[in-house]
C-alpha cells in the first residue's frame, strides 16, 4: 500500500464505528468480515476497519444488548459468526444518528465561508 493511500485513508473517531456496524446490520445480519467491507466500500475507501478494532467493537455492542450474534456458514462455505440489530440496537442506532447528524451539521456550519468575513 502506498504512503499516500495510507495517508489518504482516516481513523474512525472512537464511538463512530459502532455507529457504521449498527448502520450497517439495519440491513441485515452480516459476519465481521462483511461489516468491514461494507464500510469500507460505501465510504469510497476511505474508512478502513481493521480487525482489532472491529471485533473488540462487535463483542462491546453484544455485551450492551445492541447485537446479538449466531454462527453460520459465510457465501464461501466457510464458519461465520453472524450479527444482527436488536430493537435496543434500532434505537441506539437512531438516537447517535441524530446526535452525529448534529455534529457533522455543525462542524459544516465552521467549515464554510463566512461572507464579508475576512481572514
Amino acid at each position: 500500500m502506498s504512503t499516500r493511500k495510507i495517508n489518504d485513508q482516516l481513523d474512525l473517531m472512537k464511538g463512530s464505528l459502532d455507529l457504521l456496524v449498527l448502520q450497517t446490520l439495519a440491513a441485515g445480519r452480516a459476519h465481521g468480515h462483511a461489516i468491514a467491507c461494507s464500510i469500507e466500500r460505501r465510504s469510497d475507501e476511505v474508512l478502513q476497519v481493521g480487525h482489532g478494532s472491529l471485533y473488540p467493537a462487535l463483542q462491546r455492542m453484544l455485551k450492551l444488548g445492541l447485537i446479538t450474534a449466531e454462527d453460520g456458514i459465510s457465501e464461501n462455505n466457510r464458519k461465520a459468526r453472524f450479527y444482527r440489530l436488536t430493537s435496543k440496537g434500532r434505537k441506539h442506532l437512531f438516537a447517535e444518528a441524530s446526535k452525529w447528524q448534529k455534529f457533522s451539521d455543525a462542524i459544516a456550519r465552521i467549515l464554510a465561508p463566512v461572507v464579508g468575513e475576512s481572514s
